[in-house]
């Protein structure tokens, strides 16, 4: 474990995300079993119960989620693809909610749990499953997309970091070669049909220079332009964790945001696109 990335810091050595990816798995995954944190409903999505995955292959500046993703050995427990779906109903049917979710980390790692999930979801009561990803698993492994895109009450978010290859490895800690991955993650679930849309980091000033949203938002134009004009762009907020792992890569915003970029909005209408 002494080589495994942890936190950005100045002078880091990039890696390869999608053999941090395997290495990763090896240590959050046995069998079919998964490690997790906890499972509980969130406000976001008008309510969903939410499982917390360990493990990413990603090491971003802006990171909100908690030390389980620098420390995958050290948190969570494992529980089987049944275990954790029974978990998601049980938070769901206390609450009310009819959407599950699993997010946290990065869920696309261990393939074999994730889809076992899936599946007991499909036969589920519940009418819509939201799968958050970075993308590196879904852009390497198009058969991974084939796979999910069986499963008609699932909707993905892909959440991208960066709109230069140069700002990926500074704010992800991957090289930039692989700064297209999740560019190839979008154009494999529109060839595949799978109900997604783009997030990204896009929305605060202190994270993104305007050149760089620019050439993010014309990267997702040239796949298709509902992509763009559809972005849900972020701002960086203001965990404990968060404030840590910028402190360690030597970034120093300023806190509250005084303005965020003004949203995308279409000069004249455009045609509803799969992702719509």
């Amino acid at each position: 474990m002494r080589s495994y990335p942890r936190c950005i810091r100045p002078g880091f050595e990039p890696f390869d995300p999608v053999e941090l990816a395997l290495e990763t798995e090896r240590i959050v995954c046995r069998s079919d079993a998964r490690k997790y944190t906890d499972f509980y409903v969130v406000g976001v999505y008008g309510g969903i119960a939410t499982g917390y995955a360990v493990g990413c292959c990603l090491r971003c500046v802006f990171c909100w989620v908690d030390w389980s993703r620098d420390y995958p050995e050290k948190f969570g427990q494992f529980y089987s693809p049944d275990e954790a779906f029974q978990r998601l109903r049980a938070a769901a049917l206390r609450r009310g909610v009819n959407k599950l979710r699993v997010s946290g980390a990065e869920p696309t790692i261990g393939k074999g749990h994730l889809l076992a999930l899936l599946e007991r979801f499909e036969l589920s009561e519940f009418g819509l499953f939201i799968l958050e990803t970075n993308g590196i698993l879904f852009g390497v492994d198009k058969d991974y997309v084939r796979a999910v895109s069986r499963f008609k009450k699932l909707h993905v978010r892909v959440s991208l970091k960066a709109g230069t290859s140069e700002a990926f490895t500074r704010k992800t800690g991957a090289k930039p070669e692989s700064f297209e991955i999740p560019f190839h993650a979008i154009e494999n679930l529109l060839d595949c049909d799978v109900s997604f849309h783009v997030a990204a980091m896009s929305a605060d000033p202190r994270i993104m220079a305007p050149e760089e949203r620019r050439r993010l938002i014309e990267r997702l134009a040239d796949i298709d332009p509902g992509l763009a004009l559809n972005l849900e762009e972020e701002v960086v907020d203001r965990y404990k964790t968060t404030l840590a792992r910028l402190r360690y890569a030597g970034l120093d915003l300023d806190w509250p945001l005084r303005e965020a970029y003004a949203p995308i909005r279409p000069k004249k209408p455009v045609p509803r696109t799969e992702t719509d």
